[in-house]
């Protein structure tokens, strides 16, 4: 497969790197092809903006979405999104890392979402192209995230609510809006205060599953 690996923590180091690193290397070995977008490192922008539509249709008035769609004909976006949107083409599935905040995704994540997954690129409501004809259809999509607090906290009964319920904003109203193929996500939890021993287990737990793809 070609795998596209979008993370976004920004500690190198940290428990999350360390897992992006391990997926990296057993993606490699089971001899998938990988692209990574390590978006602190990039120092990826996170805001949708004019200037992401070098050709305006309206110069008076600025709406993102009739931009969005009449640059994806044109090819009229800036540098930075269309070298992003081309590693999304090129991908059979995208693998989406990143530590839960507020039981969601950082802002540089859901900035990148905005910005690349743009409208009349993964879908297009003026064409009904959308869920079953979205047009990142024949893609598949994963969520890895790890969590601060126990899973007890995010199970249905716990004070959080179940973390998976959180993420279908993002699994159901994101990647299956877009056509994509949603594989389980995988979650770890309470990373804040797992031991070096337990931390190791962990990661190879996560290498085998991504071998297992």
């Amino acid at each position: 497969m070609k795998v596209l690996y979008v993370y976004a923590h920004p500690e190198p180091k940290s428990f999350n790197g360390a897992l992006k690193d391990t997926a990296l290397a057993a993606l490699q070995e089971k001899g998938h092809e990988v692209k990574l977008s390590d978006l602190y490192a990039m120092k990826f922008h996170p805001v949708l903006k004019a200037s992401d539509f070098p050709e305006r249709k309206n110069l008076e008035i600025f709406n993102p979405f009739f931009e969005a769609i009449k640059a994806v004909k044109t090819g009229a976006f800036s540098p930075d999104i269309k070298e992003e949107m081309e590693k999304v083409k090129w991908a059979d599935l995208l693998i989406f890392q990143f530590p839960i905040y507020f039981t969601f995704m950082p802002a540089i994540m859901k900035g990148w979402i905005d910005r690349i997954l743009a409208p009349g690129f993964g879908f297009n409501p003026v064409t009904n192209s959308a869920y079953d004809t979205g047009l990142f259809k024949g893609k598949s999509a994963m969520i890895v995230t790890t969590t601060g607090a126990p899973k007890s906290m995010y199970s249905e009964e716990g004070a959080h609510g179940d973390l998976n319920r959180h993420l279908e904003s993002i699994t159901h109203c994101i990647f299956e809006y877009m056509g994509m193929k949603v594989l389980s996500s995988y979650i770890i939890y309470e990373v804040s205060s797992m031991s070096r021993e337990k931390g190791t287990e962990e990661l190879e737990k996560y290498r085998q599953r991504m071998l297992d793809l």
